[in-house]
């Protein structure tokens, strides 16, 4: 005879997501993706960003740093430490996932950006030649689409995705 082990409902998202070790890694995989994302498209492809795209590239680059400090906390016994810092990480992307639909808004036409979106060109010697053949980046203009959403709401929705595993492994991981 087989006994079947059944799980409950609010069991669903109690595996791994909730652990701070595993929460933390994952925080730092989708940072390290997505700013190998940003990199690629303005390296490789050649799309210059906006201030506003550079604006919501920091809190990734924050949060490697800090998640990997988590897991290293978390993997040490110290789960206290590792939630507070996952508690961290869920403030920024929550943060980065409110510039983003900003971003995604102004793109869209939703409000006006700020005046001073309008990028920085390349200097040269001859600056008024380089003024004039500039390809200057402009925040409310989408340089590139994926099924509709560009690049900021894309943006919006991994931050968004990290603060939720962020979150999980702050509130839940009682064992590190």
């Amino acid at each position: 005879m087989r006994v079947e082990s059944r799980r409950r409902p609010e069991e669903a998202f109690s595996l791994p997501l909730r652990h701070p070790q595993t929460a933390s890694l994952l925080v730092v995989a989708g940072a390290v993706f997505a700013l190998a994302a940003a990199w690629y498209f303005q390296l490789v492809v050649g799309l210059v960003p906006c201030p506003l795209c550079l604006d919501q590239r920091l809190p990734y680059y924050a949060a490697v740093p800090i998640g990997l400090l988590a897991f290293a906390a978390a993997r040490g016994g110290r789960s206290g430490v590792a939630r507070v810092l996952l508690g961290v990480l869920c403030l920024a992307m929550v943060w980065n996932a409110g510039l983003a639909v900003y971003h995604a808004g102004i793109e869209w036409h939703f409000w006006p950006g700020p005046t001073t979106c309008t990028g920085t060109p390349v200097l040269s010697d001859d600056i008024l030649s380089s003024l004039r053949t500039a390809k200057v980046p402009r925040c409310d203009e989408a340089a590139w689409r994926l099924f509709g959403i560009s690049m900021a709401g894309w943006n919006a929705l991994i931050a968004a995705g990290l603060a939720v595993v962020a979150f999980l492994g702050a509130t839940t991981g009682r064992k590190a």
